[in-house]
């Protein structure tokens, strides 16, 4: 098959590299496989992943004279870019529910993201709670493909950062800063709370220093991420919105285990008490007790352990999720073909609507933040009013130097 993969952006996410995993083997599998993006993507882009500089990278004008056999979309964006390329068929890979990614007051914004939903083109996802919303919305029947796992790097037995001391709890906070719905900068708020002994951060973030964190692996490659599994006891991963999320499964190969909310996609493999502990949403006080339960209470901690690596073991590898995308890819492919003008009036729409959402975000929601500010300044010229002064005096400055 000559495959069309649309990618947003190369850069390190959890989605990201799923994708690369999936196009890695196809390659292997003897398919010919184009990755598609906006802008040309060089070496470094791509650095943070073993073998992603090898793929084929194109941006849309390269193609524009390509009939590939199926199009591939992989996040809403690029599901509106699908009638720019040729193809016998399209597909939309769905990695999660991506409305819930933007603040509810945008609504208009998360509208056109849902709209991307009833394009007429072939699902595939990743979880079955997606499977079952998008059944239950759309009508729409998706295909799911569990995320593979590669178990020649997660693993129990291999490199670590640090050895681990029997008397002491090592807990994980992983994901980037500045991401409301991974809720970053509230797990390590709660994790300094408790009585943990140290606290880590993983992050796709730059940063090099945060407050409280002992340590900083910040855009690491993904092949030293499990030298930092194996070297804490715990991951706690607060976010409000995932797809299948892999790092609490990483831990689990590498002999950890996790705290995380009750979160969608929680369920394909941590069952609370057994292998993991699963709080509901926001119960900050329960992830802190459920913390130091941990650090006071090593039997435990050790059973949980155990359970996590037999969780581990049942998990597939990426060959194995790999080949059963390929056959999903394959069975598209047979099905009737799909025509380019089927998608185009539908996408124009849904162009149209983002319109009227940036214009309700620029209207409405700045409008919003102007009244609060112009409240905030209120009340600090009546109650600060030197530091108010200051603050007027120092934008001026500010201004004269940036003209």
């Amino acid at each position: 098959m000559n495959i069309a993969v649309l990618l947003w952006s190369p850069d390190i996410s959890g989605g990201t590299n799923v994708v690369f995993e999936h196009v890695k083997r196809l390659k292997e599998f003897g398919h010919q496989v184009s990755m598609i993006t906006e802008d040309p993507v060089g070496e470094s882009d791509v650095s943070w992943h073993t073998g992603a500089s090898a793929l084929t990278w194109k941006t849309y004008d390269d193609v524009q004279e390509e009939v590939f056999d199926l199009a591939i979309a992989t996040w809403w964006r690029t599901a509106l870019y699908l009638n720019r390329l040729h193809a016998k068929n399209y597909s939309y890979f769905v990695q999660s529910i991506e409305s819930f990614f933007y603040p509810e007051e945008e609504k208009p914004l998360r509208l056109l993201v849902e709209s991307t939903y009833n394009l007429p083109v072939w699902t595939i996802t990743e979880a079955h709670w997606i499977q079952e919303h998008l059944k239950s919305r759309y009508f729409k029947m998706a295909k799911v493909v569990k995320n593979g796992i590669r178990k020649e790097i997660y693993k129990t037995d291999g490199a670590i950062k640090a050895e681990r001391d029997a008397t002491k709890l090592r807990v994980l906070v992983e994901g980037p800063l500045g991401v409301s719905f991974k809720n970053v900068e509230k797990t390590i708020e709660l994790c300094k709370q408790s009585d943990a002994d140290e606290v880590w951060l993983l992050t796709s973030s730059p940063v090099d220093k945060y407050p409280g964190v002992d340590r900083i692996y910040s855009r690491v490659p993904v092949e030293e991420t499990a030298e930092i599994y194996r070297s804490c006891d715990v991951l706690v991963k607060l976010s409000r919105v995932e797809g299948m999320f892999g790092p609490p499964l990483e831990m689990f190969h590498c002999g950890g285990t996790a705290i995380t909310y009750n979160v969608t996609g929680h369920e394909e493999y941590m069952i609370d008490t057994k292998n993991s502990f699963v709080l509901d949403m926001e119960d900050e006080a329960g992830v802190v007790e459920r913390i130091n339960m941990l650090k006071d209470d090593p039997e435990l901690l050790l059973a949980l352990k155990k359970e996590a690596i037999k969780t581990a073991e049942k998990w597939p590898d990426w060959h194995q999720s790999a080949l059963e995308f390929e056959e999903t890819l394959k069975n598209i492919c047979v099905q009737s073909r799909q025509s380019i003008s089927e998608l185009t009036p539908l996408i124009e729409m849904a162009w149209s609507q983002y319109g009227v959402a940036e214009n309700y975000r620029l209207r409405v929601l700045d409008l919003e933040a102007s009244i609060r500010f112009r409240k905030i300044r209120a009340v600090l010229w009546e109650k600060f009013p030197k530091t108010y002064t200051w603050l007027a005096s120092y934008k001026r400055t500010l201004l004269r130097k940036l003209q």
